[in-house]
């Protein structure tokens, strides 16, 4: 969620969507718009009344909403994916047979590899391996954690290690990175490959052989997998907030955090068995392993899986979801495409007066969007009824132009400390520039606001974590307890709330650089990887704006160690010293994954603007700092 161990040129190569030329005929009328027009078209999500919300579920457990949901919707399709994006047709996986999956290799987990409780790292690319392997942890098998499948080899041993995994489950795809770092992970046990049936040799194994020896077991009577108790409260997953270098934070979450989220989403937005959602985020990130997996398990809905962005287009015809979440720069790119294709066909008047036609329409209760536009929406399967815009700020014309189209456009607000949903839009109350509203029972103040209301966002849901793994001191940076003890984290996000309590974010405090595509690259991790250049006094790493970009330019100022530069190279111009601190960057962004690479280098004239303290104003010296012109 190809690109080819890239997450940033993942989102940035997307291929270009593929639309039939529009033909869109003149409608003379409005009669002719309504002809054939039942209201029991939009009546599928009746709106609660002013002031109320749709009646929420209250799970406690993953493990509840995994026997609802296998009790109530056994036969339906649960899964569809591809061994090889290639196949003419995708597999569907029903719920029954993911569920006799998800016991059978739990039961294998916990009676024949005896690792219950343990930690289980789990790495690839969305796939239906991957579905079954979370939800067998979190029914009991041990301890969840979710990694990036796009880490180089030191990033994915370190994140190993510092879990004390005793399993890794993973990809085909990233085979070679783990046979070559697997005598360097002296924690684990099993290292079990996805989409393989070789028996166990030393510690490898393949997926499917121990899902059919669990399978026997349970043939044989063994029924103790299902018995495993849950204490909502127990520590079941570790997200890595920022890669896994030394300095990152591992967030601490439960089964009933997770379980909220379902809970909160509930009240908010209608899900059902209809409902099919589109898989093109990366299961390791909480949007998508809790909205866009644990959601629809809990609905009865379908999963259909992306095989790549290759294939996004022939995907969505060929699946046609109702539901896509995505990042900004997807949404954004989709919308570029049609009305690029809108404008081929010579059609952008007609259909921006439609739209105009339309709105009026659906103010009197005829909503006849999906029929006028019927050419645009089967270019994206045919089906599509939500788009939820999560992880980064996007262009309201953009989700304003989808809502014009008929399509219910919603934001998501939240953090991976907040597992992930803070805030979410209510289909029944769309706000196009809203990240949306305050969950229900949960609740988000603005801490020291301004003239303007504006201030840092503080929150306190029934989702926020646990803490950070084993850094007691970083958790308490960010968590404070009220007289009434209840928990408030400090997002490092600025915003105001308005009356109804739909959130609107307007910066960040934090020194955290946010990608389009959502990733979080922390300066703090990189400026400790460059204190190790001899040839760089002090540096300062952040996220410069550049005109007529969206996406921030990962940016080093540095101070050159003129002295030790001399020693090492003799008398330099400072172009010459220019290019060998850039040399030198160069290198060490080899041992970072490639989102977080330093893209440019700024040579600071002068000292830093610093604090008495002799801490890096940050703000100040990107504003104010002088830098020498090379």
């Amino acid at each position: 969620m190809g690109r080819d161990n890239k997450m940033l040129d993942y989102f940035k190569k997307l291929p270009k969507f593929k639309f039939k030329k529009i033909k869109m005929e003149d409608l003379d009328d409005i009669e002719e718009l309504k002809e054939g027009y039942s209201s029991s078209e939009t009546e599928k999500r009746e709106k609660p009344k002013k002031g109320e919300h749709y009646p929420e579920t209250h799970y406690e457990t993953i493990k509840e909403v995994y026997l609802d949901s296998m009790k109530k919707f056994s036969d339906r399709v649960f899964i569809l994916d591809k061994n090889d994006p290639k196949e003419e047709k995708f597999r569907e996986y029903t719920y029954k047979e993911f569920g006799d999956d998800v016991e059978a290799l739990g039961t294998a987990l916990t009676k024949k590899y005896n690792v219950q409780g343990e930690k289980i790292v789990i790495i690839g690319e969305n796939q239906y391996d991957w579905y079954v392997s979370y939800i067998s942890v979190l029914l009991g098998a041990g301890l969840a954690v979710p990694v990036d499948k796009e880490l180089p080899e030191n990033e994915i041993e370190n994140v190993v290690n510092r879990s004390k995994a005793s399993v890794v489950i993973y990809s085909p795809h990233i085979k070679d990175r783990i046979n070559n770092i697997m005598g360097n992970l002296p924690t684990v046990k099993y290292f079990i490959e996805m989409k393989s049936n070789s028996k166990l040799e030393g510690k490898v194994v393949g997926f499917d052989k121990v899902v059919s020896e669990g399978k026997e077991l349970i043939k044989k009577g063994d029924d103790s997998f299902l018995k495993i108790k849950i204490d909502p409260d127990e520590f079941k997953a570790l997200f890595f907030t920022s890669g896994t270098t030394a300095n990152s934070k591992g967030v601490m979450v439960n089964n009933r955090q997770l379980a909220n989220n379902v809970n909160a989403v509930s009240a908010y937005v209608k899900i059902d068995e209809e409902d099919r959602f589109f898989s093109v985020l990366p299961l390791h990130h909480t949007y998508e392993s809790s909205i866009g997996f644990l959601i629809p398990l809990a609905n009865g809905s379908s999963i259909a899986v992306c095989q790549g962005l290759r294939y996004i287009s022939e995907n969505l015809k060929e699946t046609k979801p109702s539901v896509l979440i995505a990042v900004p720069l997807l949404i954004e790119n989709l919308y570029k495409n049609i009305m690029k294709n809108i404008k081929k066909s010579k059609k952008e008047i007609m259909v921006s007066s439609m739209m105009q036609l339309t709105n009026v329409l659906k103010g009197v209760g005829i909503d006849v969007k999906r029929k006028v536009f019927k050419e645009i929406y089967e270019g994206v399967g045919g089906n599509l009824e939500f788009i939820v815009s999560a992880a980064a700020p996007i262009d309201k014309k953009v989700g304003k132009w989808f809502t014009d189209l008929g399509v219910i456009f919603l934001q998501g607000y939240g953090l991976t400390e907040t597992s992930p949903i803070s805030a979410v839009t209510p289909d029944y109350d769309t706000r196009v520039g809203s990240a949306g509203k305050t969950i229900i029972n949960g609740k988000v103040k603005v801490d020291n606001p301004d003239e303007n209301g504006e201030g840092e966002l503080v929150i306190s849901t029934g989702t926020l974590m646990m803490g950070y793994y084993e850094d007691q001191d970083a958790t308490d940076e960010v968590i404070e307890y009220d007289e009434e003890g209840r928990r408030w984290f400090h997002s490092g996000d600025i915003g105001y709330i308005d009356k109804d309590d739909f959130i609107y974010i307007t910066g960040r405090i934090k020194n955290v650089i946010v990608t389009q595509n959502g990733k979080n690259i922390f300066p703090e991790e990189l400026e400790l990887l460059l204190a190790g250049v001899e040839e760089i006094e002090e540096c300062m790493v952040y996220g410069k704006e550049v005109e007529d970009q969206k996406e921030l330019i990962v940016t080093c100022r540095a101070i050159p160690n003129y002295d030790r530069i001399k020693e090492l190279y003799g008398e330099k111009t400072e172009k010459e010293i220019y290019d060998i601190i850039w040399n030198k960057i160069k290198l060490m962004n080899k041992k970072v994954t490639t989102y977080k690479a330093i893209k440019g280098l700024e040579i600071k004239d002068g000292e830093f603007i610093k604090t008495t303290t002799k801490k890096i104003k940050r703000f100040v010296e990107i504003k104010e700092g002088k830098i020498k012109e090379i």
